[in-house]
């Protein structure tokens, strides 16, 4: 009790520290305030109708009674701009329109669990297709007749057990049974335990009634997509040793007259998202020949409907295909990409050549500015494509623009009743030669309301996580609050981020942390030679990735006055036998097996060299994280502890890997980072010295 008591104390004293929340007598602050997380609403999923004349999309406010990111269906008509809810009664998403327009299937929940619900757009109405006790449907898709759709859903396996339990007698109290486990990956970060059990494909009538299961096996299969009205493509991984590849997978047909399947593609390596061409005899797929690198490119493919005559579209592309659709015509494909630090959306003809069509297509989240997005496009001669439109200052909008690449329209103001009426930090680009190598690094900077050139403002260098991922120059609320609160805040794509082509995203292959270290410090010294900040106030943060290249780099660097490493791999040991994908961290990241050679995994580790540390350093982690899981933070902070290095350790109740997943949580998570820093600001601690001698 006596620990728990000084635990809270600690946390106390961080937020005591941390900008207060304005008093309800106060007149409301023109910076982006804790409380202004709250008033932020973003769009994603934008959907267009097939005639091209109706977008709907999901809506997100953040519900400051359940503490929750909350979503709803709203419809924009594209001709007269009529902005009008849809479904606002329950949270809804994922709409999807019927092939011919008039009726959208979405997902909800009743309040005793998920439901599958179908609206007829003629009357307004909608009624329940199917509800669902525990495990809800996933990825449904229209059949091309609109008489049925197809979903992914979990099903319930046999529990492995060796004895059966005694029963207790009545009234009594036991122990609960104990638990057995014999997968090899038996829990994941946002799901905890793992129940047995697999993803399998399901088919139920537009008419309602009951899901009919065409899938079966102790393999998991998702994604359903029709070839046609009698059958489905999927994906998944069948093999024996499925559990011993983590990026296997075919794309398998399924005959729906008998349930019987068949592998399309068999390659060593990922084949999915198939995606067929509107006259049912091609299909477009992604994938990769699996050379066990730690990253590798997703490519574009094509293959008859029969699985024959497969060939690579676009083999010269330098960027990775994302999500894909069929051009109406069925001569071109659109692909989502990761472009520079932003998504485009790119048309690749048929012979492989391919146009950017829009770009700046992301912002969709509010909390760290990651290259986040989707598109959908409508049917007819002129097609029309529905994007999320990011910006620096506000979070993702709905846009539309032509397939050709014209008429691009912004078509909603979400947060036109807050962002224009406070003073809002300004982004600026700017690209760093890297002391390793020479090579061009993309970064951001936003700049504190009040700020001027003086070398006298306090920075934050905020670091992404993935490795293999890709900020934006988008929206944040975490970079507006730390700028609001007068910091000069900067984020980049070091090496190993994605989005710049494979060659530099692999540069960290068998060499992370590394290199992408020196990337960062880079970009701190140019902010530092164009007097943005002062060296003596330089602070340093980041998650997941971010949160191991911070405690990276205070093993090697003591310029920062504080650090925070947030969600943290401390230990590619321990991290390789048991976070949620340590299988793939030994098989693709490090190559080795750690009973044989730890020095493969201890040579990239912090808490290798945590001797070297002297910064103040944080560590924040959720307590139900199984990414990155609690042991992790909690050995380099006992480390810290026994070296007698300032430290604390944060723990966030309820929480998995992705922190910001309330707003509550967000808010915690970067007031305790300045918190922290501001104990540790060396300006501050002088106006303090001299507040105290005056007194």
């Amino acid at each position: 009790m006596k620990q728990r008591l000084l635990a809270m104390a600690a946390v106390a004293a961080l937020l005591s520290a941390a900008p207060a929340l304005a008093k309800e007598d106060e007149a409301p602050s023109k910076r982006f305030t804790a409380e202004r997380v709250f008033d932020m609403e973003y769009a994603t999923d934008p959907q267009v109708s097939p005639d091209g004349k109706t977008v709907v999309y999901v809506r997100h406010s953040m519900d400051k009674m359940t503490d929750r990111d909350t979503g709803h269906l709203w419809s924009i008509d594209l001709a007269s701009g009529a902005h009008r809810p849809l479904v606002t009664d329950v949270s809804a998403g994922r709409p999807r329109w019927s092939p011919d327009g008039s009726r959208i299937l979405y997902m909800s929940s009743n309040g005793n669990g998920p439901e599958m619900r179908l609206l007829y757009l003629d009357s307004g109405r909608s009624f329940s297709l199917a509800q669902f006790t525990e495990e809800g449907p996933s990825a449904a898709t229209w059949s091309p007749d609109g008489k049925q759709v197809a979903f992914s859903m979990f099903v319930k396996g046999e529990t492995p057990s060796f004895a059966k339990p005694l029963a207790p007698p009545e009234g009594a109290k036991w122990n609960d049974g104990v638990k057995v486990i014999d997968n090899l990956t038996f829990r994941f970060d946002g799901a905890g335990y793992l129940k047995d059990g697999t993803e399998q494909i399901f088919v139920l009538t537009v008419d309602g009634g009951t899901p009919r299961q065409v899938t079966f096996g102790e393999a998991d299969l998702g994604g359903p997509q029709w070839l046609d009205n009698d059958t489905l493509l999927v994906s998944g991984n069948l093999a024996e040793d499925r559990d011993l590849d983590p990026v296997e997978s075919e794309v398998y047909k399924i005959e729906l007259a008998d349930n019987s399947i068949s592998a399309l593609t068999s390659r060593d390596g990922p084949d999915l998202g198939p995606v067929v061409s509107p006259d049912g005899k091609t299909i477009a797929f992604r994938g990769y020949d699996d050379h066990l690198k730690a990253y590798e490119q997703a490519n574009l493919y094509l293959m008859d409907a029969d699985g024959g005559n497969v060939r690579e579209l676009a083999a010269d592309f330098p960027l990775e295909f994302g999500s894909i659709a069929w051009a109406p015509d069925g001569k071109s494909l659109f692909a989502l990409c990761e472009d520079h630090g932003v998504l485009s959306v790119y048309n690749v003809s048929l012979n492989g050549k391919v146009s950017q069509v829009v770009t700046n297509v992301g912002g969709a989240s509010i909390g760290r500015p990651y290259g986040e997005g989707s598109f959908s496009i409508s049917e007819g001669r002129k097609p029309v494509i529905a994007y999320t439109a990011g910006f620096s200052d506000r979070p993702a909008e709905v846009a539309t623009i032509g397939a050709n690449g014209k008429d691009n329209k912004v078509l909603t103001e979400l947060n036109a009743d807050v962002l224009p009426f406070l003073d809002m930090a300004k982004v600026e680009e700017i690209h760093v030669a890297s002391s390793a190598d020479g090579r061009e690094i993309e970064a951001w900077v936003a700049l504190p309301p009040d700020f001027k050139a003086d070398g006298s403002f306090p920075m934050i260098l905020e670091i992404h996580g993935g490795p293999y991922a890709m900020y934006s120059p988008f929206f944040g609320s975490e970079i507006q609050r730390y700028a609001a609160e007068g910091y000069v805040t900067v984020w980049s794509n070091p090496r190993g981020s994605t989005g710049y082509g494979e060659e530099f995203a692999q540069l960290i292959d068998l060499a992370y942390p590394g290199n992408d270290y020196d990337d960062l410090m880079s970009v701190v010294d140019e902010l530092v030679a164009k007097d943005y900040v002062s060296e003596d106030r330089l602070f340093i943060t980041g998650g997941s990735g971010g949160g191991i290249l911070t405690a990276w780099t205070v093993t090697k660097t003591d310029r920062f006055a504080a650090a925070a490493s947030i969600k943290p791999v401390i230990n590619w040991m321990t991290m390789a036998l048991a976070g949620d994908i340590a299988q793939f961290v030994r098989r693709h990241w490090i190559r080795a097996d750690p009973w044989s050679d730890p020095e493969a995994f201890l040579k990239f580790s912090p808490i290798r060299y945590v001797d070297k540390v002297t910064t103040p350093t944080m560590i924040m982690v959720g307590e139900e994280d199984w990414r990155t899981p609690a042991w992790e933070a909690e050995q380099f902070y006992t480390a810290l502890k026994m070296n007698g290095v300032d430290t604390v350790y944060v723990r966030v109740p309820g929480s998995p890997h992705y922190i910001a997943s309330r707003p509550s949580r967000l808010i915690a998570k970067t007031d305790n980072i300045m918190g922290w820093f501001a104990k540790y600001d060396p300006a501050k601690q002088k106006d303090e010295a001299e507040d105290s001698g005056e007194d």
